[in-house]
Parts: C-alpha cells; structure tokens; sequence
C-alpha cells in the first residue's frame, strides 16, 4: 500500500487524485475497505438538527466535486462528506495546471475554479448513492455569473439539492472564482441570504445552512457576517477555506502561484479566525477546516470553537488511514 502511495505523488497532483479515488472505488465495491483501511474510532457522536453525526470528522468539499465517490469516502469512517462545489452548468474550471505540491510543509495550491460536471448531474449521483453518511452539499455559483445571475444560480443549485442535502453550504469564498470573495462585502451577501432565505422558505428546507468563510476578510467583515447568518436563522459557517496569503510558505516558488493555499501552513491562520467567532459568538455552529494532520489539530479545532472538523489536503498526502489516525 505505502508503495501505490508513493506511485501515486510521483504523478501530475491532478491525475493522482482523480486514480486514487477511483481505486477506492474499486476498493468498496469488493468489500476490501475494512481489510486495507483501520476504522477504529473513538469519538463522540454530534447531534444538530435532529442530524446524528456519528463522529466529528469529514471531507472536505473538493475533494469529490462531483458526487462520484460518496459510497467510498462514507465506508471509510468518516461521519459527513461534503461534496462539491457544484455551480448550475457544467464548467471546465481554469486551465491547467491548477494543483501544486509543496512536499516539505504537506501544503498545496489550488486553482481549479468550481470545475464540475453540474448540478443536475451531482444530484443524480446522490440520488444513486448507497452510503447513509451524512452528506454535505456545496454550492457557488458559475464563472461567467455576476450580479443578479450569481445569486440566481446560488438559489437554483439549493433548490435542486434541497431535496436530498443533510445541509447546505453557501459558498463566497474561493478564491479562484473572479470577484467572488466579493460576497463577503455587506452589499452583496443580504442579497444573496434574501434570496437563499425566500427559497429555503419555498421548498421547506429545514436542515443546516452554512456559509464558507474567506480567512484573508477583515475581522469586522467576518462579524458582520455571523450577524447576518443570525439575522436570517441560517445555522452556521464553515472556517475556513484556503488562503491567498503566502507568509507561511516557505517554498518561494509558490508565493507568485495564483490559487488558494491549503495544509499545514493554513493551520494557524484558520484557527486563529475560528477563536476570533467564538470570542464574539459561542453559539452559531462552527466547522473547523485547515491543516489538520495529526489529534493534536484535530482537539486544537475543537478546543477553538469547532463542533465538527473537515480535512482535505492530509487526505491527499496521507490517504486513508488519516480517519483512523485522528480518531483514534
């Protein structure tokens, strides 16, 4: 196994995740998950919404854009998956290349752009799926929408996945998307949550509504957008996604890559934004993200606020067995 790994990073970062993921695939369809993985756990359950986590510990959205391997990162152990980002129309995301390894700090960049295959395709995928795990679904919006049209595919996206999405993630902060981080300004996010709030209404969404915050955002921009998430009653938010800010990598070569940093250099940064919530609100829920490799990150995420703990890029370097490894 640590030999397929290792096979695996001496491949193009975009072409080893895509094989990776579907060998475990294959991997789950012949029974061979719990033979190759350890799935000993120790941690509690979380209960929110009438929602029963069955531990604190999920994927990340982008690591399976498109729904197709929710079966095989549910049999793995986790107790949510989030799947995405889905936009409205299919789109290609940004030219390749768009993912880099930084080996020495277990970091990457990303530039995908919400490259995925739409959402009437993901929601089939989900319909089709077998897995019970709790499941996650994030939402943003098409390259080429601005304006009134962006908010229009937010709110056509929650309106197909509604019907089948354990909660829903708004998400205004990648940073790979033109002008997108620009939701995070007042006079574009009460729009979006208008409209997002009159659909909820609509379809009769009654589970979680998180939004995925930027770490790069002012602090009073961040509160006053928890002001607004209580304003409208939706649930929570998601700390945080990767960052343009390039002072925690070491490798100079990355700092004039275009893209959002993720890994161990993320760790800090997220957490501290994490704190600065729970200092101004203790009660809005909170899903931890960024650089969580070990139990140590893993308790500092929940010590700092998080209720529950997403990882993403120590899945890509460790594979599998990080579950068991945090869990434990």
């Amino acid at each position: 196994m640590k030999a397929l790994f290792f096979f695996f990073r001496l491949l193009p970062p975009e072409v080893a995740h895509s094989l990776a993921l579907q060998g475990l695939t294959v991997f789950y369809r012949l029974n061979l998950i719990n033979l190759f993985f350890s799935n000993v756990q120790h941690d509690q359950p979380y209960i929110f919404k009438n929602i029963t986590f069955k531990n604190r510990l999920g994927v990340a959205a982008g690591l399976d854009k498109n729904g197709d391997f929710i079966d095989a990162l549910g049999a793995l152990g986790f107790g949510f998956v989030e799947v995405g980002t889905v936009t409205p129309m299919p789109q290609p995301g940004n030219p390749k290349p768009r993912i880099f390894r930084f080996k020495a700090q277990q970091a990457l960049i990303n530039r995908l752009g919400f490259n995925n295959k739409g959402v009437d395709y993901l929601v089939n995928k989900i319909k089709d799926r077998n897995s019970d795990v709790i499941l996650g679904v994030n939402i943003g919006a098409n390259k080429d929408s601005e304006g009134r049209k962006r908010i229009d595919d937010y709110v056509d996206c929650f309106t197909k996945v509604s019907p089948y999405a354990d909660y829903i993630t708004i998400n205004i902060s990648s940073p790979n998307t033109l002008h997108l981080r620009s939701l995070h300004q007042r006079e574009n996010f009460i729009p979006l949550f208008e409209a997002l709030n009159i659909a909820r209404k609509k379809v009769k969404y009654l589970n979680p509504i998180l939004v995925k915050l930027s770490p790069d955002e002012a602090e009073e921009t961040i509160l006053d957008i928890i002001q607004a998430i209580k304003d409208y009653a939706f649930d929570g938010v998601i700390v945080s996604n990767t960052t343009i800010d390039r002072t925690k990598l070491n490798d100079m070569s990355g700092h004039d890559i275009a893209g959002g940093l993720s890994g161990r250099p993320l760790f800090n940064k997220s957490t501290d934004l994490l704190n600065k919530i729970l200092e101004h609100d203790q009660d809005i829920v909170k899903i931890g993200v960024g650089g969580v490799f070990n139990s140590k990150d893993y308790e500092e995420k929940l010590e700092s606020g998080a209720s529950l703990v997403q990882i993403y890029t120590s899945f890509i370097y460790e594979g599998p067995q990080i579950v068991s490894k945090l869990l434990q």
